[in-house]
């Protein structure tokens, strides 16, 4: 979503780290710039204000001008500000890290889904149903009152099923209020911990619709009121979120479509005009796409630093335990085959391909541009478990076997051309030397528990490098320049 953004901002710094000295006159000149990249990305216009008043007060400070590395100082200056204006202001009751829901309550703790018709309210219902249900080990049921849009409640059945989340039954025939009052004494009844109510939308915001929710909340006492917002309409969206800020309590936002490629106009002012924290972003059709918002993550992504931790939780869920234990054994012994490079391949496109993986890599938007330019997308590997498909199980487990004959079969039956064989066997080669290298350092030891269970190295040792894509995890710092939120996430493991 914010490429464009990241691009124009990534060009504005370039030019500020590549001088010795900055005059007040820079860094003006680098801020119209800046303003300039926000307007452009569909940033409201008073937070556009705000931010840009904020980040030159900061910057012409004689701290900045008289820094050995002006330019860094800047960079930072920004991204302190961009955090704040994503919601990690601590003046404004802000955090960096991600705004939880509160579901510290008398069970059944009942969060309300609010927004217009088509935002993808029912589907985030969904989503959050089973991120509740998966990673909190809560007891979740879900509530239809949408009886305007045909099949909505027949909708939430089957992602319910689909989710393994409870749904109440339909009754045909019955009103939001009804509903919302049955679903609260089932709830009750079959000891649920939490109860999400998804209401009907309209196209636009109108009296019946805030009628309609104010009596819903009015019998329901939501501890959650979420409004659901496509952060493809832009500035509307923005509109919209100040629509309902005056009439519903709201208590955070969800941002839906977040993979799309809308400005991120919508994400960088929603906080601003509704005083609410963005809670979570849709990143996709998938029930499981959905993350929880971090300010300093997103911000970190749009100067191009990455996001080494949302890596490694992405990593964390892709990969499974025995898994992980299995080829960590195997990297131990320095044996890698094409097996282990298959399992590998299949991991990176549950983690969201090689573009999403890229994304989160520090220094890797040049990189992940030079991919889109050249064609390369994740239908390449895609070609390469078709490759390796091909194989034989022998030829799998010894990839030296593979002649010219066999290269030409295995091409044959993959679809493929026998130089893209080639690489692929060269990539496994790069591998399988870093594998024995790591043998060579005394196994895992020296690379921390970022090769075990569930770990990052496990999930792809072969991301950078030489010959696309073989030769190890590039810009992965030593233990002591490890996040501190990473190392903590890794205690956890």
């Amino acid at each position: 979503m914010f490429d464009a953004l990241s691009d124009r901002l990534g060009n504005v710094f370039d030019s500020l780290r590549g001088r010795g000295a900055l005059k007040e006159d820079d860094v003006r000149t680098a801020m119209r710039e800046v303003r300039i990249a926000l307007l452009e990305a569909d940033v409201a216009l008073p937070v556009v204000r705000r931010f840009i008043d904020t980040v030159t007060e900061r910057a012409i400070g004689q701290e900045v001008l008289r820094s050995v590395t002006p330019g860094q100082q800047v960079v930072k200056i920004v991204n302190d500000a961009l955090v704040e204006m994503l919601g990690g202001d601590p003046e404004q009751g802000g955090s960096p890290e991600a705004a939880k829901l509160d579901l510290d309550a008398k069970p059944p703790v009942v969060i309300m889904m609010v927004g217009l018709q088509g935002s993808g309210k029912t589907t985030s219902t969904a989503k959050i149903a089973r991120r509740l249900k998966e990673t909190e080990g809560k007891k979740v049921m879900m509530a239809s009152l949408d009886v305007n849009r045909p099949a909505a409640q027949d909708q939430l059945a089957v992602l319910g099923e689909q989710a393994g989340v409870a749904t109440l039954p339909i009754i045909a025939g019955q009103q939001p209020v009804e509903i919302a009052t049955r679903a609260i004494s089932a709830a009750k009844l079959q000891s649920f911990d939490v109860l999400m109510l998804d209401t009907a939308g309209r196209l636009h915001v109108d009296e019946a619709l805030m009628a309609e929710m104010k009596a819903v909340a009015a019998v329901s006492t939501p501890r959650e009121v979420l409004l659901v917002v496509d952060s493809l309409t832009g500035q509307d969206a923005v509109n919209v979120a100040q629509s309902f800020t005056g009439e519903v309590p709201l208590t955070g936002v969800v941002l839906t479509r977040m993979d799309g490629d809308a400005r991120g106009g919508a994400a960088l002012s929603m906080r601003a005009v509704t005083g609410k924290p963005i809670k979570f972003a849709g990143t996709g059709e998938k029930l499981d796409a959905i993350e929880v918002f971090h300010p300093s993550r997103v911000a970190n992504r749009i100067l191009g630093m990455g996001d080494i931790v949302s890596m490694v939780e992405k990593a964390a869920t892709a990969v499974k335990e025995e898994d992980a234990e299995r080829l960590a054994k195997r990297m131990a012994k320095g044996e890698f085959d094409m097996n282990d490079l298959r399992m590998q391949l299949q991991q990176m496109s549950n983690m969201g391909g090689i573009g999403a993986i890229a994304g989160m890599l520090p220094g890797m938007k040049k990189a992940k541009a030079a991919m889109a330019q050249s064609g390369m997308d994740d239908k390449v590997l895609l070609h390469m478990d078709a490759i390796i498909g091909s194989m034989t199980p022998k030829e799998r487990e010894k990839p030296q076997l593979l002649n010219a004959r066999r290269k030409k079969r295995i091409a044959a039956g993959s679809g493929t051309q026998v130089q893209d064989v080639n690489k692929l066997l060269k990539m496994h080669q790069e591998m399988a030397k870093a594998m024995k290298q790591i043998k060579k350092m005394g196994g895992l030891k020296g690379l921390g528990q970022l090769f075990g269970k569930g770990g990052l190295g496990a999930a792809m040792p072969g991301l950078g490098g030489g010959g696309g894509m073989g030769g190890g995890m590039p810009g992965l710092p030593g233990g002591g320049d490890i996040p501190p939120e990473l190392q903590n996430l890794l205690k956890k493991k």
